[in-house]
Formats: structure tokens, C-alpha cells, sequence
């Protein structure tokens, strides 16, 4: 009985229904600028039952009874090509068919031992290159699952998770009290800045930033239940650019010369993707694109990627039997000179 609980949750939410405002224009702009791609990214996006989520291990409160039966289940490793950089930490299961295991429930004291996900929300993670030790900017880091997965990856000497929305916020730090334990609590700062003034707070700090830019996300528009609210998100959508390039700059000065930083949306949107790294690219003699198609390639098994025109930036599409994405995240590295 409780098992058949479990799967009606799903089923119900499933009966959401599809905001025209919002699919006429991304048919208009998507159709465009991704081709005949985007009839199948179209058909995933309006197809929840279709959607796939990736289990994410806890290392602080390691599965392994729940690691053997996603075994059994038919869950396969995520990445099991040759990536660039891996670390062997990162646990992460995926099924080839679209089931969602249960949520677990958050209780004060008890470590949750899996984190569902997007897994192509994991790319912009892997492509930081987190080392133990290194200093790391979580500039928009609700809901959390990023930062979780950072530290997943590294022990970094200081993480500063940073969220303006204050509803946000409190879900970020639940993220992080449900995962992580007390004494790595201690090297986890999280504030309530706007990102855009983080760069004058701290100047040249880290050696790692992650810009996970508030942006038009594709699945949950698609699926607003007030058509008004629909319509002045899209009116407003034409300012988003403009919040990205300068949560960018404000990202750059929080990074210490040598340092990397990666920039990530859930959009398909090429102005609130490409475009916004080509302006930073050309307003900047210091910063520096970094070739990641190496990771296209030794991805391919499990991510579809749309051209971007770009060495230093990918885009994962969704697509049957890999319905991850939207994701875009571009790679940047800060020179020495000025």
C-alpha cells in the first residue's frame, strides 16, 4: 500500500498543464536558434512522464544497502567515460527510464544519504575542478544541490554559498543542514548578498567560482499555472542578460588571478547563454575562454550537446532516453595581467 502511495505522488503532479503563452514563445525563439532539434527538446520539455533523475550519493552517510539495489534496479554510473576530472568521491546512479525514487524527508540530526538531480546539473560542478583546500564561491547557490555536489568532489578549505532571495535562502540552508556534517559546517560560510556586490565585499578571494545565474528556466515555465504571471515573466525575460553579465563582473573580482570560473543557466536561451559570455569575453583583457568540448566528447554516452559555436561553453539538450537538460555552462579563467 505504502509503495502505491508513493507512486500516485508523482502520477498527480504529473496532470500539470502546459502554459501556452510560455510554449508559443519558446516555439518561436527555440525553433530558431536550435533547428529541428527542437522538436524533440519540445516533446521531453511538455512530457514530464518522460523527465529522468539522477541519484546523487551522500559520502557523509554513504548508502551502500541503497547503492546495491540501484544496482539491481538496472541504475548505472553516471560518467563512465574518461572525464577530464573525476574525483572518485562523486557517486552518482541514473536509470535508463524515467523513475523517480521518493524524497527523503528532512530530520534535525539525520544526514539524508541521496540528493535527486538533474544529473546535467552536475557538468558545471565537474568543469570548476575543485581541489581540496581551494577557497569557493557559490555565487547563487540556492537550492543547494551545486554545493552539495562540490563537496562531494573536494574537501575545499572554505565554501561561501551565497543567495539574495531570502525564501531561497532558508532552502539552501536546509539543503546544507540535511547533508552535510557539523565540523565541515565550520568551513561553510552562507550570506544573503546580492551577488552583484560580492566582487567589491571580497575582492580576488577565490580560487574557485561557480555562477549558477538566475535565468528563464525552460521546465518549470512551461508549467506556470497563472498565464498573467506567464506573460510578465517573459516581458521581464529580456532583462535577465543584462543581471547575468553584471553578476559576471561582480564574479570576476571575487576571483583571484589563476583562478576558474564557471558559468551555468537551466536555459535554452542563446541571449542569456552565449551572448552573455561573448560580452564578458570582449569587455575583458584578463579572462580567458577555456576549452571543455573534451568533455562533450567523453559525455556523449549519457548527455546530448547542442552546438554553441563556442570551445569554451556547452549546451545539454534534452533528448529520448537522456532527457537532461536544459544546461548550459561556459568555463572562464582569470590571467595574471590586466
Amino acid at each position: 500500500m505504502v509503495l502505491t502511495l508513493l507512486k500516485a505522488k508523482p502520477e498527480r503532479k504529473l496532470a500539470k498543464q502546459i502554459c501556452k503563452v510560455v510554449l508559443d514563445h519558446f516555439e518561436k525563439q527555440y525553433s530558431k536558434e536550435l533547428g529541428d532539434a527542437w522538436n524533440t527538446v519540445r516533446d521531453i520539455l511538455t512530457s514530464p512522464s518522460c523527465w529522468q533523475y539522477a541519484v546523487l550519493l551522500n559520502r557523509f552517510n554513504y548508502p551502500f544497502e541503497l547503492e546495491k539495489n540501484l544496482h539491481l534496479k538496472g541504475y548505472h554510473s553516471l560518467f563512465q567515460g574518461s572525464l577530464p576530472y573525476y574525483p572518485q568521491s562523486m557517486k552518482c546512479y541514473l536509470s535508463g527510464t524515467p523513475h523517480r525514487m521518493p524524497s527523503e524527508r528532512h530530520q534535525v540530526g539525520n544526514l539524508k544519504q541521496y540528493y535527486l538531480l538533474n544529473a546535467a546539473s552536475l557538468l558545471p560542478v565537474l568543469a570548476l575542478e575543485l581541489r581540496d583546500g581551494e577557497k569557493v564561491l557559490d555565487l547563487c547557490a540556492a537550492p543547494g544541490g551545486k554545493s552539495l555536489a562540490l563537496l562531494q568532489c573536494a574537501y575545499p578549505g572554505y565554501l561561501h554559498c551565497n543567495e539574495y532571495d531570502s525564501l531561497r535562502l532558508r532552502w539552501l540552508r536546509q539543503t546544507l543542514e540535511s547533508f552535510i556534517p557539523q565540523p565541515l559546517v565550520n568551513v561553510i560560510k552562507v550570506s544573503e548578498l546580492d551577488g552583484r556586490e560580492m566582487g567589491d565585499a571580497q575582492p580576488e578571494t577565490f580560487d574557485k567560482v561557480l555562477v549558477d545565474a538566475p535565468c528563464s528556466n525552460d521546465r518549470s515555465w512551461l508549467f506556470s499555472s497563472d498565464s498573467q504571471k506567464a506573460a510578465c515573466r517573459i516581458s521581464q525575460r529580456r532583462n535577465l542578460p543584462l543581471l547575468q553579465i553584471e553578476l559576471l563582473r561582480s564574479a570576476i573580482k571575487a576571483l583571484r588571478p589563476g583562478g576558474l570560473l564557471v558559468y551555468s543557466t537551466c536555459t535554452l536561451s542563446k541571449a542569456e547563454n552565449q551572448d552573455v559570455i561573448s560580452e564578458v569575453l570582449n569587455s575583458y583583457s584578463n579572462i580567458m575562454p577555456v576549452d571543455i568540448k573534451e568533455m562533450a566528447r567523453a559525455c556523449s554516452h549519457d548527455f546530448t550537446f547542442a552546438p554553441t559555436g563556442q570551445e569554451c561553453g556547452l549546451l545539454v539538450i534534452p533528448d529520448k532516453g537522456k532527457a537532461w537538460g536544459p544546461m548550459y555552462f561556459a568555463k572562464l579563467k582569470k590571467s595574471w595581467t590586466t
